[in-house]
């Protein structure tokens, strides 16, 4: 619990320090780390070729179609508690209420979240919230534009947030190292199994399509949906 807290100060003391850097108006250069970025995205274009996307067609080729959802449901289960960590953190205490409907009602009813019995209960699933997201909620600007190593697009202000939101997940705090990597690892081909067929969708600069997708994502779950959205359909991508 020391250790915990300790994590925590460190890491709110950070975002102290970043927000003047990303409060500033960033609509003139949203980009102005590019020259790293490209790179960053040709390097994860090389690992998604030749490693993570054929692991997705393994994947999804030798699992059922029913496993795979429950393993999709499974996942998007535990996502409800940095979901309801955010709800309150930004004053939606009905979108909390629901959020943690959810959660109960599907990691019980719906054997440890396999199986969304609470759409059918009533209860419909958000547009998810994060701390990025939080931030933005509270006036801290979104910064420029990063296209991360491994992780993917982001912004000064998302990338850390990841690391906050990361103490929700119940996964970050088994004991073994090797079942927290297993975990992830798991997650991280499903969810690319789930996103198999956008591949044919990206046209033209892969890179510019990229980053303009996710900036105009960022801002409508920020502003939730208060912006003509035109990318509803690749949310993950």
């Amino acid at each position: 619990m020391v250790n915990l807290h300790r994590q925590l100060s460190i890491a709110m003391l950070f975002f102290m320090g970043v927000a003047p850097l990303v409060s500033a108006d960033n609509a003139d250069n949203p980009d102005p780390y590019e020259n790293f970025n490209r790179k960053s995205h040709s390097f994860n274009l090389t690992l998604d070729r030749y490693i993570a996307r054929p692991a997705a067609v393994i994947y999804t080729n030798i699992m059922p179609d029913p496993l795979e959802k429950g393993v999709v449901n499974f996942f998007s289960n535990l996502d409800e508690l940095t979901n309801i960590a955010n709800d309150l953190l930004q004053g939606k205490l009905g979108q909390a209420a629901n959020d943690t409907g959810r959660f109960l009602l599907n990691s019980t009813v719906g054997v440890g979240g396999l199986f969304d019995v609470a759409e059918r209960a009533g209860l419909p699933k958000s547009e998810g919230e994060d701390f990025g997201q939080t931030l933005g909620a509270w006036g801290v600007g979104e910064g420029p534009y990063l296209m991360l190593p491994l992780i993917g697009p982001s912004t000064l202000r998302d990338a850390p947030s990841k690391y906050i939101d990361s103490f929700a997940n119940p996964v970050s705090h088994l004991d073994e190292v090797s079942d927290r990597n297993s975990i992830r690892l798991w997650s991280l081909v499903s969810a690319r199994a789930e996103l198999i067929d956008l591949d044919d969708v990206i046209s033209g600069d892969s890179y510019l399509f990229v980053r303009d997708v996710y900036l105009q994502r960022r801002e409508y779950l920020v502003k939730d949906g208060a912006i003509e959205d035109d990318f509803g359909d690749l949310d993950d991508y």
